[in-house]
Order: structure tokens, then sequence, then C-alpha cells
């Protein structure tokens, strides 16, 4: 039986530790709140609220193994319906691993709850058995905000986090849905999307993206990319001259026109202009820009 240390503030306060027993000893018709029941798994409708889009199949069916072994230990938490039915609050897993199994009915506890409460408690359940990829979290994050207007602060203190860790979520929407995309499938880690989230430009994070795929660079190693693209070319530079403050400027003024990294090599009266592009939207972009093409 799991421990009810383990269910944090959020669903210890939703399960009180006298309802926390064995499936064995379920009531078999009771309708009180916070009592154990069995109800029939055929009458819990799916929850409109619930964060969790992406269900792994290999996960799903050891689940499925383990209730047909063991019973289902913790059970499922609903909010009744008019029509009679069960609306599910949390434990989509344990359901749908029922049903794979062919069980026709499943413990659950039945609360009352309002929207708000059931999006909260099946993002709490979902973090804290880390069952959101780091994509669902942060749109249930967003939804929180969107929907019921909550800050960064109440959020975390509801999913008792911090939060700039809130904040650092959230912000992986901001990338292209593809590298979100990636995320969710586990092509790369959270790890690489925040590093991908210091380049600014979408065009870039595509490209460094790919490069990431592509060369299977380790999450240091898309730092290390980032830094390079970023930071001011006359940052990175070792040399014991004194760097032309006009050569800095004009780098600095035409990186902001052509949104991309600027060298500038003079010496003397020679010298060269190196202009950086990652992909091929990006040289096009360039190429136009420098022959006045719109």
């Amino acid at each position: 039986m799991m421990k009810k240390s383990s269910l944090g503030t959020g669903l210890s306060s939703l399960i009180p530790e006298k309802t926390m027993r064995p499936a064995s000893v379920v009531a078999q018709a009771a309708n009180h709140e916070n009592e154990v029941i069995k109800i029939s798994v055929d009458q819990v409708v799916p929850n409109p609220k619930q964060p969790r889009y992406f269900f792994d199949g290999d996960n799903l069916r050891e689940l499925a193994e383990s209730i047909h072994e063991h019973g289902v230990v913790q059970p499922i938490i609903v909010t009744r319906l008019p029509d009679g039915k069960y609306e599910l609050i949390a434990g989509e897993r344990r359901l749908r691993a029922s049903k794979l199994i062919g069980n026709r009915e499943i413990p659950a506890i039945v609360r009352e709850a309002d929207d708000r409460e059931k999006l909260e408690l099946a993002i709490i359940e979902n973090v804290q058995r880390h069952d959101l990829n780091p994509i669902e979290e942060a749109k249930a994050f967003r939804r929180l905000q969107d929907e019921f207007g909550m800050t960064q602060e109440e959020i975390a203190k509801k999913m008792s986090k911090g939060r700039v860790a809130i904040a650092n979520t959230l912000r992986l929407l901001e990338l292209p849905v593809e590298i979100q995309r990636g995320v969710i499938e586990g092509l790369i880690t959270e790890g690489h999307a925040r590093a991908i989230l210091g380049l600014d430009n979408p065009e870039k994070q595509r490209a460094l993206y790919e490069l990431i795929l592509k060369e299977k660079m380790t999450v240091r190693d898309v730092e290390n990319k980032v830094r390079e693209i970023t930071v001011p070319s006359h940052q990175r530079r070792i040399s014991i001259h004194t760097v032309n403050p006009e050569i800095q400027d004009l780098e600095n003024k035409l990186q902001q026109n052509l949104g991309t990294k600027i060298q500038i090599k003079k010496k003397g009266a020679t010298g060269k202009i190196l202009i950086d592009f990652f992909s091929d939207e990006e040289f096009d972009k360039i190429k136009n820009l420098l022959l006045g093409q719109q």
C-alpha cells in the first residue's frame, strides 16, 4: 500500500487516512464522501480537465499486469454527475489499465469538486507521480493561469514547487511546436529544451534542434553552442590588441539589422565581414536584405 506521505498536501487532504485501505475491504455500495466504493468502469467518463495527453503503451501494459496480480491498490477519485455516472478527477492510468485487462469494477472515492479543483487535483496527482511530460505540465500550469487567473506564486504553492520552477516550465511553451513535440516524444530532454531557449530566434532554435538530433549533442554541448552563437564576437576574441570601439558598434548594428551573428575582422585597410546563418530560411532572408529585396 502506498504511504500517505507520497501523496503530498493536495491529495492527502483529498483522501483522508481512514479511506486508504486495501481494495479487498472496499465497501460495495457506499455513497458517503471519502468512502471507498466499487463502481463500474463503464460508469466513469473522462475528465475534460485532464492535463495528460500522452500515455506510454508499454508502461500502461506493465500497470495492467500489476493490477491483474495485485488489484488496484489506490482508488481512483471521481465526482458524481447528475445522470448517475461519474467524472474522473484522478487515476486515468489505473482506469485505462483496468479496462485493458477486462476488469468491470474499480475502487473509487467520490468527491465534490468544481472545475478548478478538478484541474488542480489532476495536475497534483500527475506531477507527484511524474506522469506528465514537461510540455503537458507547462500546458496544465498555463490553463490554471488562463482559465482561473492563478498567478505563478499561487500555482507554485499548490504544486509545492518554487515560483522560478513554475516560470521555467511555462517558458517551454515559447518554443516552436516541433521542438515541443520532440520533448513530448523523448527525442530531447527538458534540459536540452531549456538550453535552446537561450536563443530568441525561432529559426535558430529549429536549426539547433535539428543539430542536436543529428549530432546527438549533450545538454552541455547545447549550452556551449548557444554561448557561441549569442556572445558578441568581440567578447570571444583572445587578443592582445584593444578592440576598436567603432568596429564593435558596427558589429552590433549589423547584428540588429540582420538578426544574426556578425564578425568584422579588419586589419589596416583590408579585412572581411563574416555573417552566420543557421537555416535555409535564414540564408534567404539575409540574402534578400543584402540585395535590397523584400
